[in-house]
């Protein structure tokens, strides 16, 4: 396969051979001797050195920036160990790209059944695409990524996009100077889009985090006067929670509404039942009661407003760590962190016509307004949902950040 500008040359052997290094290190891939170079994709296997090193690279990458935050490392061991949900109905491989012994980039490349289903795209995706800038790594990456497609009979490749429910997706493209939000959407370097681009990848679909100054953001009268009238007609009710233990006994009932309110995104598709238990048990590790907002109609679950107090200084120290010391560190951090983030925001489409928009935008605005945040990030809103983008403006909410979802034929 050729990129524009670089030629990627896969070593082909007879079955059951290896070539030179290849011998002694059966999980390369790829050798890349171009322009006097030794470049080396490896497949990262559990429970060694490689899976290690998957884990620690972005670690290396971004050593001193003050906007990564990096993952848990105990949930990249549940996913490259394929532990997670995800991989109960999906495939896939975790790859690095070597010289010298030296890491360049890594990635991941999976085949989801359930959204080749539901959007009748035959694509794979890649995620944790991570690199240092050097378009050679990059296209020997994406190329082996491609090829792994291709085998799977699949003729499109997207990326970065969501994993298991696992966090955000897309390159960030605009707001470098702001901190990711927690490891829902995440921060990457500005040069990412470049690498992608120079290897034939071109835009799919755009995701906008919007900041909601809390001083500033309120409802028009009109729409504050219309969710007064809904909640006076009795049949729409807004259940609030005091302990995580009341939340925990509608969370299922909540997670189900994922697939009915997000499935047909773009970016998104219908988790399985094992991963909305995932989703849930991992949002309630975080949730503060007090910020979760349920809808309901007539006793029904119908909508959902999830805000999370913003723990990303408390996970940045903590550097992927779990133990005693970082638990307490991010306990600390729920009760005294000033800023806010909002990652869940729907309501199924026959009650937005009944007033529940308003309802929802209403509740919105209290949970800004909440303990004197003195800043409100709502993130992973898609560009194709222009109505509710314009709704949102309207309030006086503005994009901080956009993260690009990229694609390229195989």
């Amino acid at each position: 396969m050729t990129f524009r500008g670089f030629a990627a040359r896969q070593v082909r052997t007879p079955q059951g051979s290896l070539p030179g290094d290849c011998r002694r290190f059966p999980q390369l891939l790829y050798c890349e001797p171009t322009m006097g170079r030794n470049i080396e994709v490896v497949r990262v296997e559990a429970r060694s050195s490689t899976e290690r090193e998957f884990i620690a690279f972005p670690k290396r990458l971004y050593r001193g920036c003050p906007q990564w935050v990096p993952w848990f490392d105990l949930d990249m061991r549940a996913l490259l160990r394929r532990r997670h949900p995800f991989f109960g109905q999906a495939s896939g491989e975790f790859f690095l790209v070597r010289e010298g012994g030296r890491t360049l980039a890594r990635a991941c490349v999976v085949k989801n059944p359930a959204y080749i289903a539901q959007h009748k795209a035959r694509c794979g995706h890649f995620y944790f695409f991570d690199a240092e800038d050097d378009a050679q790594a990059a296209e020997a990456l994406m190329s082996r990524l491609l090829e792994w497609t291709r085998g799977q009979g699949l003729e499109m490749l997207r990326g970065p996009m969501l994993l298991g429910g696992a966090s955000g997706s897309g390159v960030l493209i605009e707001g470098f100077d702001r901190r990711a939000a927690m490891t829902m959407m995440q921060y990457n370097h500005a040069y990412y889009s470049r690498l992608l681009e120079g290897l034939g990848f071109r835009k799919h679909v755009d995701l906008l985090s919007m900041d909601l100054p809390p001083a500033t953001f309120r409802l028009p009268e009109r729409v504050s006067a219309i969710a007064g009238k809904v909640l006076e007609r009795g049949r729409f009710q807004v259940l609030r929670f005091r302990s995580k233990r009341d939340l925990s006994r509608v969370a299922d009932r909540v997670a189900e509404l994922y697939n009915a309110t997000l499935a047909d995104h773009l970016e998104d598709y219908p988790l399985s039942p094992e991963e909305l238990q995932q989703v849930k048990k991992d949002l309630l590790v975080i949730a503060d009661p007090h910020l979760a907002k349920i809808l309901a109609y007539d006793g029904q679950i119908v909508g959902y407003l999830f805000a999370f107090p913003d723990l990303s200084a408390a996970l940045q120290k903590n550097q992927g760590r779990l133990g005693p010391v970082e638990l307490l560190r991010l306990l600390r951090g729920m009760k005294a962190s000033d800023g806010l983030i909002i990652n869940g925001m729907g309501i199924l489409s026959h009650y937005q016509r009944l007033g529940g928009n308003a309802l929802l935008y209403s509740e919105l605005e209290k949970t800004v307004a909440d303990r004197t945040f003195r800043s409100a990030e709502l993130v992973q809103v898609s560009e194709r949902t222009e109505l509710m983008l314009r709704d949102i403006q309207t309030l006086g909410a503005r994009v901080c950040k956009v993260h690009r979802i990229y694609e390229r034929s195989c």
